[in-house]
């Protein structure tokens, strides 16, 4: 699962969650798969983002420090921060972990870079 896919994942459709909104990454094993870097892509995704979360992924897979905490007003213009988000969020693979919904603690694992976010008959 690439951390750009984490930072849309949602477990709103569990019955009872109103926002279900950021999981919580738990990280076992990751590996980094090298990707065609597109400055003009990374710049178009960065308005979709929640930077919280996007800040909290770079923690887990120990990037926070090429990370800024806050999202930065100018970030178009900076080329070392574009190409350092490129990696985050498109070349880092989480393939083994779990997710957490934070309003029910729910598991949904990450097999093999998969994500299953299926629910049982008597959640939705």
């Amino acid at each position: 699962m690439k951390l750009s896919t984490y930072n849309f994942l949602t477990s709103k459709a569990i019955k009872g969650v109103k926002v279900g909104f950021p999981l919580k990454l738990t990280i076992s094993k990751t590996e980094c798969i090298e990707a065609e870097y597109n400055a003009t892509f990374i710049e178009r995704l960065i308005p979709k983002l929640d930077w919280p979360t996007l800040y909290s992924a770079a923690q887990m897979v120990d990037l926070a420090d090429d990370i800024p905490s806050e999202h930065p007003t100018n970030i178009a213009v900076t080329e070392e921060l574009l190409q350092k988000l490129h990696h985050l969020l498109l070349e880092v693979d989480v393939l083994e972990g779990h997710l957490e919904c934070p309003e029910t603690g729910r598991l949904f694992p990450i097999t093999d870079g998969i994500p299953n976010m299926l629910l049982n008959e008597d959640e939705v």
